[in-house]
């Protein structure tokens, strides 16, 4: 086993968004016996740094969904942004159609001024219409939205174009299943743009050759290991390409259907420590 690609939400970080001591010590171990560790996840590298602050964690890093690979110092190794006319047409569409929105920047995650209070207005909607809707757990998972480290909030779409940066990832969310439904069926086909989902309640896009499956490979390609040698660990639709492309490949507990059908073994939960089962279980069939 010569490299490992974990999934973040869901996978590496339990429901409370932390990391277990036990999957600290799991990924150190892999590590100390030379194994290098990526972090893959839909989230900006910057945030994953923040997450990783006090850990003494330090890894490569797939961000925002393969787009782009940054060092275990923080330096970027390689992009690929969105076309701007792709990234002009997705975001009027978005924003004409009252959705939220972020956009990942290589310093920020542009979102609209407003955006917030859409989902607001989703959840007044979604308690006024069903009495009996789990209104405490689409909390939690806007709390979880809103947790992330590098928002600033812009007027509109406009700006953000208009300050030439490159964009790397564009999340919309939703409560709404017609709404998400509908933004499926607009991108679904576009020849210049991946179209995933991270969690229950959002799609995303990115540039058609970024993935977490193909920043996997550049990186092998970098260390000169074969994809035969590789692992990966993930729990949503958005880790399908890395999960299809290493050689060894595990399902959380909690993984959606698509995932736990393309995987080798499924390891536990994320409150269950389950990457370090994971890694326990390579390394040691390696030993064995």
């Amino acid at each position: 086993m010569k490299m490992i690609a974990i999934d973040l939400d869901g996978t590496l970080l339990n429901n409370e968004s932390e990391i277990s001591n036990e999957n600290l010590e799991a990924i150190k171990r892999a590590q100390q016996e030379g194994v290098e560790v990526v972090v893959a996840t839909g989230r900006a590298e910057f945030d994953v740094r923040e997450v990783f602050s006090k850990t003494g964690l330090s890894t490569w890093v797939i961000g925002a969904n393969g787009a782009t690979i940054h060092t275990p110092e923080g330096e970027l190794f390689d992009s690929v942004p969105i076309e701007p006319n792709d990234a002009e047409e997705i975001l009027s569409w978005l924003e004409a159609e009252d959705y939220y929105y972020e956009v990942f920047s290589d310093e920020a995650i542009l979102t609209p001024e407003k955006g917030r209070d859409l989902l607001y207005i989703e959840l007044d909607r979604i308690r006024t219409a069903n009495p009996d809707a789990n209104i405490a757990e689409l909390e939690h998972a806007l709390s979880k939205q809103f947790g992330q480290t590098g928002f600033k909030k812009v007027p509109s779409y406009r700006q953000i174009l208009a300050s030439g940066a490159p964009l790397y990832n564009v999340l919309a969310f939703s409560f709404e299943k017609e709404k998400r439904d509908a933004g499926w069926r607009r991108f679904e086909g576009w020849d210049d743009v991946t179209l995933v989902s991270s969690g229950l309640h959002n799609f995303e896009l990115e540039h058609k050759y970024a993935s977490k499956g193909i920043a996997l490979e550049k990186l092998a390609t970098h260390f000169g290991y074969s994809l035969r040698d590789t692992a990966a660990i993930g729990d949503s639709p958005n880790d399908l390409s890395m999960l299809n492309a290493a050689g060894h490949r595990a399902a959380m507990a909690n993984a959606r259907e698509s995932v736990l059908e393309v995987c080798d073994f499924v390891t536990k939960s994320n409150d269950e420590h389950g990457v370090a089962h994971a890694i326990s279980h390579w390394l040691n069939s390696v030993h064995s």
